[in-house]
């Protein structure tokens, strides 16, 4: 299994380098007929972190860029309350009108029944988007002070030119100094379509994949990132015949890049916006372990499951050493997760470990 750095040498557990927008959240109903928002803060890398900080209690920090509005105070402010360490964000002078560099917005429906979740994310020119790999002292972070685990994805990779650039400079210099590395392929059509689709995608990420020691990803992100198909999967389905065929995927990625010490994926069947199965698989060392499969799972917010999932097999990981334990975690915070609004979990704890055991839905008095 993965060796991590002791925690005393450590100033941080867990980094994360990403982009954090503002959601704008129309709660049940649509974004084009709202009179009014709800604010959060989320972004698919952050919200690991964050994750691992209020759930978890680990000491995690963010490596991003905001224009220095109060847009982006507002963001700090919320990502504060979440605990997370907030000294490695740049802040870029904003200009007035946002020509140079803004912050990023998230408009996102949560979906019903048969009306698909929806997201529609302005992003354009934001300053983490803009960050440019000399923007961060990487030797004093990961060598200096020190950090135990690296978390980045796909959905940073395609913010720009440059975010490659800057990803690759975090991740050379976080393996020099012993740092475990995860990334999430999180693959967005619409990230991706304007510069290049699945080519660039898959161009980009295959030129990362050969840093990272645990690789993490569903079925579509494997397929569209790594050119890794899934064969003969209903990925409207769920259960024994998906996850036989993820093996197959995952034992196609481990040939690929011999350096991913865990793969890991989520396993959702979509029967509504609503109602989903499930599950999650991993491998490691030559074994896998799959979590405990929950079909027809009630969700009221889906968006940020798979982050939450991330964020439970990391402390797994991180914790015990067991496969087995770290996706049974992940899965169920994932499940959590998707129990309330918003991009980041509310879950404790007491409640992940409770579900991993078994516990059902009563109520506690």
């Amino acid at each position: 299994m993965i060796t991590v750095r002791p925690a005393g040498e450590c100033r941080y557990d867990l980094m994360s380098l990403g982009e954090v927008m503002l959601r704008l959240d129309p709660g049940e109903g649509r974004i084009r007929t709202a009179r009014q928002f709800r604010a959060w803060e989320g972004g698919g890398e952050y919200n690991v972190a964050r994750g691992l900080r209020r759930c978890f209690g680990l000491r995690t920090g963010l490596i991003s860029a905001f224009a220095d509005n109060e847009v982006g105070r507002l963001l700090e402010d919320l990502i504060l309350q979440g605990g997370v360490d907030t000294t490695f964000v740049k802040w870029v002078p904003y200009d007035g009108i946002g020509r140079a560099a803004r912050n990023g917005l998230n408009f996102t429906e949560r979906g019903f029944g048969v009306r698909g979740a929806v997201g529609v994310s302005d992003r354009g020119h934001t300053a983490a988007g803009q960050l440019q790999p000399s923007d961060v002292d990487w030797e004093h972070l990961f060598g200096t002070l020190g950090v135990r685990w690296l978390h980045t994805g796909g959905i940073y990779a395609a913010l720009s030119e440059t975010t490659p650039d800057v990803i690759e400079a975090c991740l050379s210099t976080a393996r020099r100094h012993g740092t475990v590395i995860s990334y999430d392929l999180n693959y967005r059509p619409s990230l991706w379509k304007a510069i290049g689709g699945q080519e660039r995608a898959r161009e980009v990420n295959r030129r990362l994949a050969p840093l990272i020691d645990v690789m993490i990803g569903n079925e579509e992100d494997f397929t569209a990132s790594l050119g890794l198909a899934v064969p003969d999967t209903d990925l409207h389905g769920g259960g024994a015949l998906e996850s036989a065929n993820f093996r197959t995927m995952i034992g196609s990625a481990v040939s690929a890049y011999p350096n991913f010490q865990v793969v890991a994926t989520t396993l959702r069947g979509v029967h509504t916006a609503t109602v989903n199965d499930w599950g999650a698989i991993a491998w490691a060392d030559g074994a896998f372990a799959e979590a405990t499969h929950r079909p027809a799972l009630e969700i009221l917010d889906r968006v940020g499951g798979g982050d939450s999932f991330a964020s439970g097999l990391i402390y797994g990981l991180m914790t015990f050493g067991d496969l087995k334990t770290a996706v049974e975690y992940g899965a169920a915070h994932g499940a959590l997760a998707m129990t309330t609004p918003g991009d980041t979990s509310m879950a404790s704890l007491k409640e992940v470990e409770a579900l991993v055991k078994g516990a059902g839905a009563r109520v506690q008095r």
